[in-house]
C-alpha cells in the first residue's frame, strides 16, 4: 500500500496544492449555476476556445496560494488576464467571485489576491509563463472541459508541479464525478450532498483519492487500476468524438484490430480521460491526430498523467516516446498518445503503429 500523503517527498507542496485545488473547485461550483443560466456565459479567446469568469477566478486562486508558499517558483497556465484588462466590468465580476469564495469557511490555507489589480497580475504569472526543463514550475488548467462544465457534465481543476521537466506532484479535482452506478461518464454526475472527488499523486510514491469537500479534507484511499491486465477484447476505451483534431476512423481501426468495442465512452476533456482510466472503470485512450503538426498543451496532461501512471498505467506518444514536459507550453516533442495499463500498453502501441504503417504486422 502506498504511504500516506504526509509521509512522501514534496509533502508540503502536496498539502498546499490540495488546499488550493479544493478552493478553486469550490469557486467553479459556486459560479456554475449562474453561468449555466446565462446565454453567452462562455467568452471566446483568440484561439476560439471558451473561457468563463470561473476559469479566470480559479486560476487566480491557484496562483495566489502557490505564490505565497513558494515565491521562487514559476507558473504555466491556460488563461491570461488580457480580457480583464480590456473590460473593467468583466474584471469586476471575476473579482467579486474570487472575493466571495476566498472569504468562505476553510479558506485559511489559500491566501486570496490583495485586490483586483493583484488578481490580474497573478493570472498573468501563469498565463504568460513558458514552462521549460529547468527549475520548478506549477502547471495548471483551472477548468479543463469548459464546454462540458457549462452543461453540468464532467470537468477537472488540474494542477501539477513539474521539476526540471518531470512531473512530481499532481492534484486534480473532479467536482461532478460520480463513482456510483458504473463507469464514469459525462452524464453520471455527482448528486445532492456530493462534491465529487479529489485525486492526487506524488511521483514514485503512489496515488490517492478522497471525496471532495469544502471544509476539512477527507481521508484519502490509495488508487490502483481496477483492471491492471485486461484482455484486449475487453478493453473499455475512452473517446472524444467531438474532438476534430483526432482521427476517429483510425481509432476505430485500432479497436477493431484489438477486438474491442468502439466507441465505448465519450468524454470531452483530456484530464478527465486520465481519471476515468485511473479510477472510473475505463482502461485506455488512443489519440491519433489527423495532422502531424498537432501538439497538445502541457496543461492538458500534467497531473492527470502522473496520477494514471502512479495507479499502474503507462503513457507514451504514438511513436512510443515518453511525454516531454520540459518542451514548453505544448508537448512539442510528442505526437498523440497511447494511454493504457502497463501490462497491455506495448500490445496496444504495436497495433497503433501497424494501423499507421510504422511497423510490420
Amino acid at each position: 500500500m502506498p504511504p500516506a500523503p504526509t509521509d512522501v517527498p514534496f509533502a508540503q507542496e502536496l498539502r498546499i496544492a490540495t488546499a488550493a485545488v479544493q478552493q478553486a473547485a469550490r469557486l467553479t461550483q459556486t459560479a456554475a449555476a449562474t453561468l449555466r443560466a446565462q446565454p453567452g456565459a462562455a467568452l471566446d479567446k483568440p484561439d476560439n476556445t471558451p473561457v468563463t469568469v470561473a476559469d479566470l477566478g480559479a486560476q487566480a486562486l491557484l496562483v495566489a496560494a502557490l505564490r505565497a508558499a513558494f515565491p521562487a517558483d514559476a507558473f504555466l497556465g491556460e488563461e491570461s488576464a488580457a480580457m480583464l484588462r480590456a473590460d473593467s466590468a468583466l474584471a469586476a465580476r471575476v473579482w467579486e467571485l474570487v472575493s466571495a469564495v476566498a472569504g468562505a469557511e476553510g479558506a485559511a490555507e489559500v491566501p486570496p489576491p490583495r485586490d483586483q489589480a493583484h488578481m490580474m497580475d497573478l493570472i498573468d504569472l501563469a498565463g504568460m509563463g513558458e514552462g521549460g526543463r529547468k527549475g520548478r514550475c506549477w502547471v495548471m488548467d483551472p477548468i479543463d472541459g469548459t464546454a462540458t462544465y457549462l452543461k453540468g457534465q464532467q470537468y477537472v481543476v488540474a494542477l501539477c508541479l513539474v521539476v526540471d521537466g518531470v512531473q512530481r506532484v499532481g492534484v486534480l479535482a473532479c467536482p461532478n464525478m460520480s463513482l456510483e452506478g458504473g463507469k464514469v461518464s459525462e452524464d453520471n454526475v455527482a448528486g445532492d450532498g456530493s462534491n465529487g472527488y479529489l485525486v492526487s499523486a506524488v511521483s514514485g510514491h503512489g496515488a490517492w483519492i478522497r471525496p471532495l469537500s469544502w471544509g476539512k479534507l477527507q481521508d484519502p484511499s490509495p488508487v490502483r487500476l481496477a483492471h491492471p491486465n485486461p484482455p484486449l477484447e475487453d478493453l473499455i476505451l475512452v473517446e472524444s468524438l467531438a474532438a476534430t483534431s483526432m482521427d476517429h476512423e483510425k481509432h476505430k481501426q485500432v479497436a477493431e484490430k484489438l477486438g474491442c468495442e468502439w466507441p465505448s465512452t465519450d468524454i470531452w476533456c483530456l484530464q478527465m480521460k486520465y481519471i476515468a482510466c485511473a479510477v472510473g472503470g475505463h482502461d485506455a485512450v488512443i489519440r491519433i491526430p489527423r495532422e502531424d503538426w498537432h501538439r497538445t498543451c502541457v496543461w492538458d496532461h500534467a497531473g492527470g498523467q502522473l496520477i494514471f501512471e502512479e495507479a499502474g498505467g503507462k503513457v507514451t506518444d504514438i511513436h512510443g516516446k515518453d511525454i516531454d514536459f520540459g518542451a514548453g507550453k505544448r508537448c512539442y516533442n510528442n505526437l498523440g498518445n497511447v494511454i493504457a495499463p502497463v501490462a497491455v500498453h506495448g500490445q496496444i502501441l504495436r497495433v497503433v503503429q501497424e494501423i499507421l504503417g510504422q511497423s510490420k504486422p
